[in-house]
């Protein structure tokens, strides 16, 4: 059994654990996930499952996934995502996979997801620069300053913190432990936040830093 599921951030929240201490969570909705393909090495030259997550109407989705859905057995999904195997699996197509099946409480994963979407930012907000004087009549209050055009370096560095797009990039946060597990109702409690706002998908693994 694979110990990956997709999900869906619900937000978060706060426990009390085993030992009365609160605890703040996030909530996630993790699974079931049908298996749609389970890829070979023979067959395919590696090892993988392929899962799927969101229950959705057939018409929501195109021509080609209503067809590789179908072959498999599985309904109309919002989300498809393959998952790579160092062994072959004993998973086959239309087995579903589970939060029961697949975690444990206390057990360490990793959250992965797209970050919130900011636009356009200065540095201020997307680098955290410190700026010009805040005092009245300095006119150069949440600008970059001098990035070294003039003769030395006489060059912008590499790396240099400039205005530009700001979020909606992929983000992992690892080793968060599992506070609690829901299984009637598909949900995972870890501790402290993931990435994303809350609807948006993520995908939970089995921690592959975690310390024993």
């Amino acid at each position: 059994m694979i110990q990956t599921l997709l999900g869906k951030k619900l937000g978060m929240t706060q426990i009390y654990d085993g030992s009365n201490t609160l605890v703040p969570v996030t909530v996630v909705e993790a699974g079931p996930c049908p298996v749609v393909q389970v890829k070979t090495a023979d067959n395919d030259g590696y090892d993988a499952v392929q899962i799927a997550f969101g229950k959705t109407s057939a018409k929501r989705i195109s021509a080609p996934e209503k067809g590789h859905l179908a072959k498999a057995g599985v309904d109309a999904h919002t989300a498809l995502q393959e998952i790579r195997l160092s062994a072959p699996s004993t998973l086959k197509t239309g087995d579903v996979v589970t939060v029961e099946t697949a975690f444990k409480e206390g057990q360490m994963v990793d959250v992965l997801g797209v970050t919130k979407g900011k636009g356009f930012q200065g540095v201020v907000k997307r680098f955290r620069v410190g700026g010009g004087p805040a005092s009245h009549g300095s006119m150069f209050h949440r600008r970059i300053g001098s990035i070294g055009m003039r003769q030395t370096p006489g060059r912008t560095w590499k790396n240099q913190a400039m205005p530009g797009h700001m979020g909606s990039v992929n983000r992992t946060v690892q080793n968060l432990r599992i506070v609690k597990i829901v299984a009637e109702k598909n949900l995972v409690l870890v501790r402290g936040s993931v990435p994303g706002a809350n609807g948006d998908q993520v995908l939970i693994r089995a921690a592959i830093k975690a310390r024993s």
